[in-house]
């Protein structure tokens, strides 16, 4: 949301034209002598090789840091921790919880934080997401997008693109499980918060979906199997979107809860697609931090 609608625009173009440069084998290396640390409170796959694969194509280094590798994982508050990582370093991204955790070392840190997930939102897989939309089905502007599934903060990430990128969103979720509620008055008539899952996929020219329980909330599974039973993206629910639809998903998936088998490898599904482009997504991403004139 730092970004204007124009800017995030630039930075889709030129991450589909990273991603074109490096399928043709053409280095392209303006963050040599560059570093990025990479501080992580979650697990990931995707988010840890995109970032670090992408520095090393990029010419520059990345820094993975656990808790059990720095002083963070002891008690060390976030400003101070933000004031020496960040005068080490080019540009940090951090994976964590609490959102507020982001935002406190932005603001203590003299270089660029990229927020890499926290349970409010995960932007960079909208980035990816958006520059995978585009190479699919060209400008999403206008299109009708529909999540099933929790309010949570890949829902969250959704609602901001709707803004960013000028689409409607149709939100299905049992009761419960909606989305914030001062995110949801703002976006006003451009989200539909609805239980009718069948309602929210009619029409619609991209269905996306997340885990019924994300990392944290293992201890809740059963009780969401039985909340989120209804809330499955399958051959029947894409049958009543858009005869061009596609599906996303930002992986790791259930088969078999939040996606059907058949849809998660079926032709409409673009997930592989969409996860290599977090690579070239976030090269775009750090590029524009780090480079000075893309923008």
């Amino acid at each position: 949301m730092d970004f204007t609608p124009d800017e995030l625009t630039a930075l889709i173009n030129n991450a589909i034209h990273l991603k074109a440069k490096w399928k043709q084998g053409v280095s392209y290396t303006p963050l040599q002598n560059r570093t990025l640390a990479m501080i992580f409170d979650k697990a990931s796959t995707r988010t840890r090789v995109s970032f670090e694969a992408g520095m090393t194509q990029l010419g520059g280094h990345a820094l993975f840091l656990s808790p059990t590798d720095t002083q963070l994982g002891r008690g060390e508050p976030v400003p101070d921790a933000a004031r020496v990582i960040s005068s080490m370093t080019d540009v940090v991204m951090i994976r964590t919880f609490a959102h507020d955790v982001v935002e406190t070392f932005a603001e203590y840190s003299s270089v660029p934080v990229i927020n890499a997930l926290t349970d409010m939102y995960h932007p960079c897989q909208l980035l990816a997401d958006m520059m995978t939309y585009q190479e699919s089905r060209g400008d999403i502007k206008g299109a009708t997008v529909t999540y099933v599934g929790d309010g949570n903060n890949m829902c969250h990430s959704w609602m901001n693109a709707a803004i960013q990128f000028d689409f409607h969103l149709n939100i299905a979720c049992p009761q419960g499980y909606e989305p914030d509620a001062a995110l949801t008055q703002q976006l006003g008539e451009r989200v539909t918060v609805t239980q009718d899952i069948e309602r929210a996929a009619k029409d619609s020219n991209l269905l996306v979906t997340d885990v019924w329980a994300s990392m944290g909330q293992e201890e809740e599974q059963a009780l969401r199997e039985t909340a989120f039973a209804g809330y499955q993206i399958n051959e029947s629910l894409m049958s009543v979107a858009d005869q061009d639809a596609i599906f996303m998903h930002c992986l790791p998936a259930h088969r078999g809860e939040e996606v059907s088998e058949g849809v998660l490898e079926g032709k409409q599904s673009v997930v592989w697609q969409e996860a290599e482009n977090r690579l070239h997504a976030q090269k775009a991403l750090l590029v524009a931090l780090v480079s000075e004139g893309l923008l």
